[in-house]
């Protein structure tokens, strides 16, 4: 346990993740947006703690019955950690779908990069349009109309990257509601 809170505060650094990422020749590939988030120490914590918690006498009761160890997973662990499952697959989507910043880092081919490192282009590209025109003098009313471009262009831009995961959550609320408490304290 101490080894993976460590990591939580002190991590290899860019630079060698990069050289890493290089070695293992994954740049420039899909396969770098999905390993280099694949496990989150602190969601790797709330399970173990979940799992932990599980009574041993579960186990213990289907291996007098008959069970082997994966037919005890399957039918008795599994069908419990629904809740569990469903936050892990709710914190790890919305983790993956917000993520730009690896995308920027590891892929170079345009074709490539994904929805959040597109519009992020887009706010970027549309504030220094805006920052240009201001430097021009332009009249206040062109000022006014580009400033409501802008923000136009921004609440767009949130609206079509949190529209995914709000579509998403009503189905997995249920699984939510029991699983945010997961890794708590029980008293």
């Amino acid at each position: 346990m101490f080894f993976m809170a460590f990591t939580m505060y002190f991590s290899g650094g860019m630079i060698p993740t990069y050289l890493l990422i290089r070695v293992l020749e994954l740049l420039n590939t899909y396969a770098v947006l999905i390993v280099s988030g694949l496990v989150s120490t602190y969601n790797l914590i709330i399970c173990r703690t979940f799992f932990a918690s599980i009574p041993p006498d579960l186990e213990e009761a289907a291996m007098i019955d008959g069970c082997s160890t994966t037919r005890t997973f399957l039918t008795i662990v599994l069908p419990l950690s629904k809740a569990l499952m469903g936050v892990m697959v709710l914190y790890y989507g919305v983790g993956h779908w917000n993520s730009y910043f690896n995308a920027l880092i590891y892929l170079t081919d345009r074709t490539k990069i994904p929805l959040q490192l597109v519009l992020r282009e887009i706010l970027v590209e549309q504030q220094i349009a805006s920052s240009l025109l201001e430097l021009d003098g332009m009249a206040e009313d062109m000022q006014a109309m580009q400033m409501k471009m802008a923000n136009l262009i921004k609440y767009s831009v949130i609206v079509v990257s949190s529209l995914p995961v709000l579509i998403v959550y009503p189905f997995l609320q249920k699984y939510f509601d029991k699983g945010v408490m997961l890794g708590s304290l029980k008293g």
